[in-house]
């Protein structure tokens, strides 16, 4: 799906996209191009930020009220009050013009290449990986008039008597393990400790497979990027990880370090860190899970029995 008022831009987006072999629907406005995600259901939607009427902050807003569809967002705009308020609006990336169309299709492969968090709700088709969009469902036949149920007749009642009884069978109870709450652990109710890969630290716990995020017994409400920020820090511990090693990972280019990664990259990784230290109620100044190394990057934070002296 393509939201964006300038007719140039939108037919160099078009032909971009169709040679990369997506269906590309094209709208050139905010309340359009809502309309029209909602019919389409679109994997991957680009959104200009300075429209008429409604912006693209708004519509980003809007589209992620009903969507889990890839946000990028694209704009002249770089400063990083901008990047930061695309972000939270709902946009998984952020792109300045002028764009390189293949930066662009480059990065919306890398999107896909992550795992979609939210589910389609129940009885709705899934998207195919290899269209751009979805076709709209077909239109549900009318229900026929109603007809009153066959009833059959019931037969005579067997007299109480010549019912023979049954004893109940004991079933034994298995007995709960120590510190538990029906065979659960307290306090991880919410957590299913089949996956193997949970990695923990100062009562944060996250599962790649499961792609869980949880904080003492509350699950964590995160975006497919700050999930994945998440994980790369706790995998990495101790080790500092640098903005541009961070953008490449957001990417799916984390073993290639020849890409350029430019400034409004690495202010699109510190505005996504920003959020997800507020979620976590994080501090800056004694903070417990990500710590930022002046003028270098990111790390896990020392665990609480170490203390921050490592």
């Amino acid at each position: 799906m393509i939201i964006e008022d300038d007719a140039d831009i939108r037919h160099l987006l078009e032909a971009v996209l169709t040679q990369a072999g997506f269906d590309a629907i094209a709208t050139s406005n905010g309340l359009d191009g809502i309309r029209a995600v909602r019919a389409y259901d679109p994997i991957v939607t680009t959104l200009d930020v300075s429209m008429p009427g409604m912006d693209g902050f708004e519509t980003a807003k809007r589209i992620r009220t009903f969507s889990a569809t890839y946000l990028v967002m694209l704009t002249a705009r770089d400063e990083e009050i901008d990047t930061l308020q695309g972000l939270e609006a709902g946009a998984d990336d952020y792109l300045t013009k002028p764009f390189r169309p293949r930066e662009l299709r480059a990065r919306i492969d890398a999107m896909l290449r992550r795992p979609r968090l939210a589910v389609a709700p129940e009885g709705a088709a899934a998207p195919l990986p290899a269209d751009l969009v979805a076709a709209p469902p077909a239109p549900v036949a009318a229900e026929p008039a109603f007809t009153p149920a066959y009833v059959p007749p019931q037969p005579a009642p067997i007299p109480v008597a010549e019912i023979p009884l049954l004893a109940p069978v004991p079933v034994a109870a298995e007995p709960a393990a120590a510190g538990s709450v029906n065979g659960a652990p307290v306090g991880t109710a919410i957590t299913d400790d089949r996956a193997e890969d949970w990695m923990e630290h100062n009562g944060l716990r996250l599962s790649n497979d499961m792609r869980l995020a949880i904080l003492g017994t509350t699950e964590l409400d995160l975006t497919r990027t700050e999930f994945d920020l998440l994980a790369a820090l706790l995998e990495s511990k101790r080790r500092v990880r640098s903005k541009a090693d961070l953008a490449l990972l957001l990417r799916g280019e984390s073993y290639v370090t020849s890409y350029y990664v430019n400034e409004a990259d690495k202010r699109a990784v510190e505005a996504h860190l920003s959020n997800l230290r507020r979620k976590l109620g994080d501090s800056l100044t004694a903070p417990r899970w990500l710590e930022t190394v002046r003028g270098v990057g990111y790390r896990l934070a020392a665990s609480d029995e170490a203390g921050r002296g490592d």
